[in-house]
Parts: structure tokens; sequence; C-alpha cells
């Protein structure tokens, strides 16, 4: 959880963790990708709210030092308890060695009690800890009682590397955008700060250096490495005119670049803008164990109180002590911080699995519910298809002057952003700007209309024809082609076939979904015959194709009245009403649109349609790993717990249940990192 209250100060104590809030609050604000934008720009580690960030950089060696220290003073301390007596450790020598050993791990824990108590948690993991390592010195047993601040202390140092090894996939993203640029100005190279440059001025890039700002190429071509935004480690070469953007790494020659988008709003910055709010959207699991914890841990305080207090009325030979270390082995193994601390540590891990991958999440919700996911249905055009459309054949009645035609429909496509509108274009060449139109307008679902000396001029799809009345002689099925139909002056003029190519890892997808026990679903604007033809290819379980807008929101209504849960793969713009009826909006290339990237809950930065299934097993795996989490906490504590209580358990098996379920729950947790997708 990131705070973003101006005057609430954290602090960190000498093991790296942040003081002052739930262990949770602590890994979100050490996780949170705001902090990290700071971190890159703030070279004394503190940002602007003043929070210091040194413990980030800090060595495995320095977080470790206190509890290195009270472990020697603890070992020499047990040594002359047991093997090297010495006479002069004893009493009151004895007692302030202990408190001594106890300081450098206990003292930090302590402050963050009080200060928990402060702010009106009373019930924090710091004040158990505190109260049970206080009682274990108040009835003698000086060791146990620095053996479990020691052993919690060493869990929480294992807490910041796992933590600071999650946020590292995301702060990768980070390393991509420079600080500094060389600009041309006065015709002179001139380094400057990224975020001082102007729209329109020119950046000149070395090979082998990132771009700051997104830009169009001015050179004739070059060539770019864009792994850091799209995951694709083949270099992308661009000609003059094409968009490129910030993170991209010149490979060969010096390229000169106009800036087109502010430092801030460059398509990188959107990216980190959702991955920093990646955190603040929580999972029900996430959700459930804060309500939890903060029932449970006052109840087991109560539980705590009345296993000390209460046998005194039933137990004939009642000893207050040794009920008291019941209590407080009771209270150390109660503390619920391998939940508090695995949980989100685990969803964070998916996210930033999924950010490795390419995969942006906008929160661990999405995580939750893309691993539920029964039916994929998705776009053709863009998602299973290139989306780059080549014209086949033009057959128009000889009556009309075919030339003549294809330019007005050349100059009406140039109002349409459509892949359709672009294979028009490179067809016919440059419209002609002589050519007017007039009252120009798109109808959704159908195409384009406008009025060309006074004369109607119609280019979309055959239900454009039949809406307004215009007759034609052929079965639109019988072509299995995109097919765009033209009319002029209310007489058809005759079609235009357009073809689109499938994706080469379309296949690959399909078959991981069914091997996921997912089903696929088509749905398209495109003609039945192509959307049918595409889906046989690949073996999609259904497919439906001259559907409008409205259309698709009735498709998903359907499979949702059946019980499935949904997941849309699409633009996220053009199909936002059944982006927001699905459980899961995915938008394929990300790069592409920056209302894509608003729009959908799951962003894929490339245009590979195998990060579909990419997404759900990460899904599917972090919300495993959490569970596990979950069922091994409860069950150790549960078990531990009833032998504390009887009195079965000593304080060595307290720490065990606490801090040894919460570092191995840690260490499952950070597994989703290192998996392969």
């Amino acid at each position: 959880m990131i705070n973003t209250d101006k005057n609430h100060k954290h602090t960190y104590d000498a093991q790296g963790r942040m003081t002052c809030c739930t262990q949770e609050e602590k890994i979100y604000t050490q996780a949170g990708a705001k902090e990290l934008v700071n971190e890159k720009h703030q070279h004394d580690h503190s940002d602007d709210d003043g929070h210091d960030h040194s413990h980030s950089e800090s060595s495995p060696i320095q977080l470790f030092l206190p509890s290195i220290i009270s472990l020697v003073l603890l070992l020499v301390a047990i040594a002359f308890d047991n093997w090297l007596p010495q006479q002069w450790f004893t009493g009151w020598v004895r007692i302030i060695w202990y408190v001594v050993a106890y300081a450098p791990v206990g003292f930090p824990v302590l402050t963050d009690a009080v200060k928990s108590i402060r702010k009106g948690e009373i019930f924090s993991e710091f004040f158990l800890m505190g109260i049970a390592t206080i009682g274990a010195f108040t009835i003698g047993e000086y060791p146990e009682g620095v053996a479990v601040m020691l052993f919690y202390a060493v869990g929480e140092v294992f807490q910041t590397m796992a933590v600071s090894r999650a946020k590292a996939n995301i702060k990768s993203l980070l390393d991509q955008r420079p600080d500094e640029v060389t600009v041309l100005r006065n015709n002179q190279p001139e380094t400057v700060k990224a975020e001082t440059v102007n729209i329109g001025e020119i950046i000149q890039l070395k090979p082998g250096e990132k771009l700051g700002l997104d830009g169009e190429l001015l050179s004739e071509t070059a060539s770019f490495n864009t792994a850091a935004l799209t995951g694709e480690s083949k270099p992308d070469t661009k000609a003059k005119g094409e968009t490129v953007l910030a993170g991209m790494i010149n490979l060969n020659t010096v390229a000169q670049v106009q800036v087109t988008t502010a430092y801030t709003d460059s398509k990188l910055s959107k990216i980190l803008e959702l991955v920093q709010n990646a955190t603040s959207q929580k999972a029900p699991t996430e959700l459930f164990i804060r309500k939890f914890a903060k029932i449970y841990t006052p109840i087991v305080v109560f539980l705590a109180i009345a296993i000390c207090l209460v046998p005194y009325f039933f137990v004939a030979d009642y000893e207050f002590k040794d009920w008291l270390y019941r209590a407080l082995v009771f209270l150390v193994i109660s503390c619920p911080c391998a939940l508090v601390i695995s949980i989100p540590l685990g969803y964070f891990g998916g996210i930033g699995a999924a950010s490795r991958n390419g995969i942006l999440f906008k929160g661990s919700n999405f995580l939750d519910a893309l691993s539920n996911i029964q039916n994929v249905v998705m776009d053709k055009t863009g998602t299973m298809t290139e989306g780059v459309f080549k014209v086949q054949e033009v057959v128009f009645d000889k009556a009309f002057n075919q030339d003549e035609i294809l330019q007005l429909v050349n100059v009406l496509e140039s109002h349409s952003t459509h892949p359709v509108a672009t294979a028009i274009h490179e067809y016919v060449g440059k419209p002609d700007n002589k050519i007017r139109l007039e009252n120009t307008e798109e109808i959704a679902g159908h195409g384009l209309k406008s009025t060309v000396n006074g004369k109607d001029l119609l280019v979309g799809n055959f239900k454009l024809m039949n809406k307004f009345g215009i007759q034609y002689d052929l079965d639109p099925n019988s072509i299995v082609y995109t097919t765009i139909a033209v009319a002029y002056d209310n007489k058809f003029v005759g079609y235009i076939t357009i073809a689109d190519s499938i994706k080469e890892d379309a296949q690959e997808t399909i078959n991981l979904l069914h091997k996921l026990n997912v089903k696929a679903t088509m749905l398209s604007g495109d003609k039945s015959t192509v959307v049918k033809y595409v889906a046989e290819q690949l073996g999609i379980d259904n497919a439906f194709g001259d559907l409008l807008p409205e259309d698709k929101v009735n498709r998903v209504k359907e499979i949702k009245a059946k019980g499935e849960s949904v997941a849309f793969v699409g633009d996220g713009v053009n199909d936002a009403p059944v982006v927001a009826l699905s459980d899961v909006g995915i938008a394929m290339g990300g790069l592409g649109s920056d209302a894509t990237i608003e729009t959908a809950d799951v962003v894929i930065q490339d245009d590979k349609p195998s990060k579909i299934p990419v997404a759900i097993n990460i899904g599917k795996q972090t919300k495993k790993i959490v569970w596990q989490n979950i069922t091994l906490a409860f069950v150790v504590k549960g078990i531990v717990l009833v032998l504390g209580a009887g009195g079965l358990a000593t304080m060595w098996e307290a720490v065990f249940a606490d801090v040894g379920v919460a570092l191995l729950a840690i260490l499952n947790a950070v597994r989703i990192q290192r998996m392969k997708f």
C-alpha cells in the first residue's frame, strides 16, 4: 500500500524495515513503483516526502549486521551458561549481557510497537513480539527471549531481500528511460535533461543509446532494440516518418528523431504509471487477510491472557510462571506475519513475473480473476491475425471508371484509422487532395458514407448496402476474403477484397489455452466466412462474424449466462462495452494506444497472442502459491498452538511456527519470480 500522505513520515531501522506501519504497508511501500521513480531521480536516496530509501542500496552484510551482533553475543552467553561457566557471569552482569544482545534486534521492533500504538494500531505483530520477548525476560528465560527476536529479525531481512528481488523486475523498466538526451539546437548537439525537451525538437541518437522520448524518425531508416518495451528480441527496423518510442535502443547508425510527446506523456511513462498503481488494487485474498489479521490478533492476545490466568481457577498445582510461559509461547506462535508478508509478496511477485514477460497487470485482483477464466473471447483483426491487410482483387462494374472510383474510395478511407483503409492507401496511392467530400460520417459496424459532387458514396460491408437499399446481384457469403462493398449515386459499383494473414503464434495460443482447459471464442465484425475460416484453421471452439458492437455485447452476455467467466481480448477502445462487461479485459499491442492502457485490466506489450495463456498461467501459479502459504501457515500454527497451550511446545517450537513458517512462505512466494512461462 503506497502512502501518499505528505504529512506521514516513514523511517527505516537498521535492518532496512519500515517502521510505524503494518507488514502489508511495508511490502507495498518498499515495492511501489512510485517510490522507484523517486529513487531513480533522487541521488541522495530521499524522495520529496523526505522518505529515506538508502536501505534499498544496503548490502546483505549491512542488512544482517544487527542480527550477526546479536547472534554472537547470544552464543557467547549460552556458552558461559552451559559449557564455559564464568564466576562473573551472574546476576546483573548476566542480565545486562542478554539485554545488550537483545537490543540490536529488539529495540527497532519495540520502537515500531510504540509508534503503532500511537497510531491506534495496538495489536500489531510488533506488539506481540514485544510482549512475548519482554515476558520471557520477566520470567528469567533470557536466551529464549533474545532468540525469538533474533530469528524474527532474520526473517525481516529475508523479507526485505525478497521484496527487493520482486521490485527489481519492475525497476528494470525505469532503466529504459534515460535522464539525459542529446538535442540539436542551432545545428549543434547539446546534452540536456530529458524532461526539459520540448515537442518539435530534434534528438540525435547514437548507436547503443536509448531514446528518451516518443517521436517520429527523421532519418531514412534505423534499427532499434525494442526488447525492453515489447519483449521482442528481434531488431525492429523503422523507416522515415514512423513512430519510435522511449526506451528503444538505436542499433546501427546515428539517427535523428523529432519529439512528438512530452516526457511525462510517453508510452513508457504510461506503462510506469500503470505499474505504479498496480499495488493499489488488491486481490480478494489479500483483502480477506487484512480483515482477518485485524480480528485475529486481538483475539489471540485475549486467549493468551486467558491461558495465563484462567487455569488458576481449575488447576490444583497452578504455577503462574509456567502458565505465563505457555501464554508467551502462544503469542509468538500466533503472530500472523507469515500471512501478511507472504501473500502480498506472492501477488507482487506475480505482477513482477508478468512484467518480465511483457504483460502488465493493473492489480493483483486481476491475477486472481484471470486464474479463474473459463472462456477467452477474442477479436480477430490485430489479435489472432496480423492486422496488415493487402488488396487481393478489385471487381467493379464496367459501367464505372475503376480508377476514378478507387480515388474516391481512397479519399473517403482517409477518414478511417482501420487497417483496411491502410491497405487501400497502399494499393491506390496518396489520396487526391482535390477531391472534396461533404457530410462524411462513419456508421458503426457498417462503414463510411459521404457526398461527392452531390452524389452519395458508400464504402463498407454489405450490411451498409442493405441499410441504404442498394441492390446487388451476388451472394456475399460466396466470397471468402474480407470484402469492401462500394456504391456510388445509389448504384452498386462492386467490391474490393482484402486479405489478412494469421499470426505465427496464433495456433500455439489456442493449443495452450486448451491445455489450460480454457475455451476460445472469436467475435468479429468481419464477414462470417472469413471468421469461420480463421477459426477452423486454428481450432477455435466458437466463432461469430458480421457482428456489430452491440452484437458482441450480447454474445458475451450469453456466455456469462452459462456461468462461465470471460476474458475479452481486443483493442480496448472500439470494444469498450465488451471490455466493461467481461471479467478481465486484455489489450493487445498496448504500445499502440494510450486509451488501450487506460481501458484494459491487463496490457500485453507486444502483439503476441501467445502471451494470453502465459498471463493466465501466471495468474494460476500465483494463486496456487498464495494458497499454499495460507495452508502452510494455518496448519503449522494450528498444531503448535494446541501444543503450546498444553505446555508441550517450548519457545523454540514457537519460533519455528512463527519465523520458520514465515521464511518458508517467503521462499515459496519468490518462486513465482524464478518460474519460466
